[in-house]
């Protein structure tokens, strides 16, 4: 049987790919040309097709020649439109950032409706006979233009305001928010209980098993409800020794089984999904990722564009928002209905997500006013929301920004300027004067 990982890896191979869609519209679009010479059959036999439908073997053939010429260009048109985001993404963006773009729905739905009208109108194109012309099908074949066109000029809108880095950057932070929304930084089981934040020692005598990666990669996903099942039904405990979105070579641990009856090691391997590269179906983080590599790319040199940078901060704000009233843990424990630990899975602590979100930015943003105004009154808002628990890192975090400024700027004016709070990173914050 095909296992749990392999269906993952296809189901991420099949959103990313830009040729099956199309593929179906292609072959879509032959088959609607065979029902409409059936129909245009049936109605010469039965009932005339109305004077404005009706087109001449001459006319018709120009009509569909036309329209299969026209898809042939729109579809190099659009293939150009995505060489140049490549070429954006990659120079100003962030590269993981195509991961997600290789997915977008609409890209695929105006692909498929050009392969799909270029098949309609090749294949009546070759059912034109003296003493027949598909009649119906010819004006099908135009409405499909109509509709094709359509498309286009909603898919130029989309991609002309969507190519900013503060459209991406939300477009990526509403994709974190809902991953995190629906629970996906949590360990999750159906019918098992979790502990977050819970704690266990594995046993003194070590584990009967070692399960190790064949051929290494980036872990994508793991489904914990099948591993917690393996473990009661062999009453055993596994240990995932690795996140989602670390990286593993090849002959590293994967899984450590404590038991006397431990599962087979392909049966637990199928269930942990590894790719060449991170993906955000089960990994928040990857989303900060994103955002902070486009972030630092404005900060670079080559670009010096710290506004960008204060946008994109905004939905890094959002997105820290939501993590910091979570309840995290490096350890999340999957016990059964007896209450006996099953599954041990590694997890991000909030001190994670802070760093991975600031740390960066604050590095290469240090010798900008406008990053350490913003950095700080990120920071400080976020004083103001989480839980107790969590806010002992936004003080780190607070302090290493103290020290960079203080670094930075040894005037005391500019380095008063530079610890001022602004949600603007200039322009909204208090009076510098007064502050």
């Amino acid at each position: 049987m095909v296992s749990w990982a392999t269906l993952f890896r296809l189901r991420q191979y099949t959103k990313a790919s830009l040729w099956i869609l199309p593929l179906f519209g292609l072959v879509l679009g032959t088959l609607l040309a065979d029902v409409a010479v059936w129909a245009d059959r049936q109605l010469d036999s039965s009932v005339r097709v109305p004077a404005g439908w009706q087109y001449s073997a001459t006319t018709a053939s120009g009509v569909l020649s036309s329209i299969v010429g026209s898809m042939v260009a729109l579809l190099g048109f659009v293939v150009t439109i995505g060489v140049l985001v490549v070429q954006q993404a990659t120079g100003t963006l962030s590269p993981r950032y195509m991961r997600l773009w290789y997915r977008d729905r609409l890209q695929k739905a105006v692909l498929a409706t050009f392969t799909g009208t270029f098949a309609f109108s090749f294949s009546l194109l070759r059912r034109i006979e003296t003493d027949f012309v598909p009649d119906l099908g010819v004006t099908l074949a135009g409405l499909a233009v109509a509709v094709s066109l359509l498309l286009l000029l909603i898919y130029l809108n989309r991609f002309i305001h969507n190519l900013r880095p503060v459209a991406i950057a939300a477009l990526v932070s509403r994709e974190g928010r809902r991953l995190l929304g629906r629970g996906a930084v949590l360990a999750e089981a159906e019918g098992g209980a979790r502990r977050v934040g819970e704690r266990i020692a594995q046993p003194a005598e070590g584990p009967v098993t070692v399960i190790r990666t064949e051929q290494g990669g980036a872990i994508q996903g793991v489904h914990v409800a099948r591993l917690r099942a393996a473990a009661e039904r062999h009453d055993c405990l596994l240990v995932l020794t690795h996140r989602v979105g670390d990286s593993l070579p090849p002959g590293a641990t994967l899984i450590e089984v404590y038991g006397t009856t431990p599962p087979q090691a392909g049966k637990l391997t199928g269930l942990v999904a590894l790719g060449v590269e991170r993906t955000i179906e089960q990994d928040p983080a990857f989303a900060l990722r994103i955002l902070v590599d486009v972030a630092i790319r404005a900060l670079s040199p080559a670009v010096n564009d710290p506004t960008t940078a204060v946008q994109v901060l905004n939905h890094i704000e959002a997105l820290l928002h939501g993590v910091g009233r979570m309840e995290l843990s490096h350890q999340y424990v999957l016990r059964d209905r007896r209450g006996l630990p099953r599954l041990v899975v590694p997890g991000r602590s909030w001190e994670d997500y802070l760093q991975l979100a600031v740390v960066e930015i604050r590095e290469y943003g240090s010798t900008s006013v406008q990053i350490c105004r913003r950095l700080r009154a990120l920071l400080e808002g976020l004083l103001a929301v989480v839980p107790e628990r969590h806010r002992a890192p936004v003080r780190t975090e607070l302090r290493l920004l103290d020290e960079a400024v203080e670094r930075t700027f040894p005037d005391p004016a500019r380095r008063a300027r530079a610890l001022t709070p602004d949600s603007q990173g200039i322009g909204g914050g208090q009076d510098d004067a007064a502050a």
